[in-house]
């Protein structure tokens, strides 16, 4: 496996990498935008393939990388479902498995920090963002946080895993890199509470500054979703109901670009073919299956995903390629907003 542990000096940020073998796929956790150059060099000196970009949280104390690396590798970003960002390609829940090429990464629902705070579980380590620390935890103080839920999320989640399980925090101010369960249980100072209660005095007398990005970091990493308006501007975009009256049509080829997973979650459209967004630049190419398809019908391709990131991209991509291409806006949420019908995957 492929494990690389990077820091940001400006932010105490840990970022981390990782990939299951030298040319495959990769996945990345809490990018930092001005590190941005070196991650892309890292990865095409490892020849790996980013696929998929993480945040566990939306950061005060710096910008996301999540945005660039999309927008300059065409990855898939992720995020929880409590995340009020405004557009990521992927949101998922406690227990929803990320999977890349190899490596599987559990999903923990963590508030505390901030209401929308994330843990991801892989086999021997956890990587836990804001939540716990080396020797510390979150602050709770804005953001949504909770002490409470924080408890909840120590105590009743993350110390329930083994003792010798990794901890990669998000961040680390005194030089530290990793620790285990078990030590934070033992020699955690936030941790060496008796009660809920008590754990909530310690974190409101915590009394600390505000981080110094807090004011420019959290509205920009609000907004990192693309420009959707652009595409339906160009008339490169069916609304819902617009896709709604076509399906099943002949002139038309719907392509769902979600994994699997998503598709048994929410459903797909009737009718609609399942094409993976890893598997896109294959299925436009001379050959391919979508190209394929569009030419044998004559038809027009219309991409659809969860939330129109993925399918936005797709519609670039596919005229790149040579073929007319649309997208249905907003994705499977809108479609599900619009009350329209969606089936079970056979």
């Amino acid at each position: 496996m492929i494990f690389r542990q990077l820091f940001d000096h400006s932010s105490y940020t840990y970022t981390y990498l990782l990939a299951s073998r030298e040319g495959g796929e990769a996945l990345i956790i809490d990018p930092v935008l001005e590190k941005v150059d070196r991650y892309l060099a890292l990865l095409s000196e490892l020849d790996v393939k980013l696929v998929k970009a993480l945040d566990t949280h939306v950061h005060a104390d710096h910008i996301t990388g999540l945005g660039a690396l999309r927008d300059r590798t065409h990855c898939i970003t992720v995020m929880g479902a409590q995340s009020e960002v405004d557009v990521v390609s992927m949101r998922v829940e406690d227990g929803d498995a990320i999977d890349v090429d190899g490596i599987q990464l559990t999903a923990l629902y963590t508030p505390g920090h901030t209401s929308d705070s994330y843990s991801f579980l892989m086999e021997d380590r956890v990587f836990t963002g804001d939540t716990l620390f080396i020797r510390g935890t979150g602050r709770t103080d804005f953001q949504n946080g909770n002490a409470k839920d924080q408890y909840d999320s120590l105590f009743n989640k993350l110390l329930k895993l083994p003792e010798d399980t990794l901890v990669y925090p998000g961040h680390d101010y005194k030089g530290d890199t990793v620790s285990t369960i078990g030590e934070e249980i033992r020699h955690n100072p936030r941790l060496q509470v008796s009660s809920e209660a008590e754990y909530v005095e310690l974190m409101s007398h915590l009394k600390l500054a505000n981080p110094k990005m807090m004011d420019v970091a959290v509205p920009a990493n609000l907004h990192i979703g693309i420009s959707q308006d652009e595409l339906a501007r160009r008339g490169w975009a069916f609304t819902p109901e617009e896709a709604a009256e076509i399906s099943g049509t002949t002139s038309y080829v719907l392509a769902d670009l979600r994994d699997d997973k998503e598709r048994s979650k929410h459903g797909i459209i009737e009718f609609s073919v399942h094409a993976p967004y890893g598997d896109l630049q294959e299925n436009v190419s001379v050959g391919g299956m979508l190209r394929t398809l569009v030419e044998a019908r004559n038809a027009k391709l219309i991409f659809y995903c969860a939330y129109g990131e993925r399918s936005a991209m797709a519609v670039q991509a596919a005229r790149d390629a040579g073929l007319d291409a649309w997208h249905v806006t907003g994705g499977i949420r809108a479609w599900e907003e619009k009350g329209l019908p969606l089936i079970s995957p056979s």
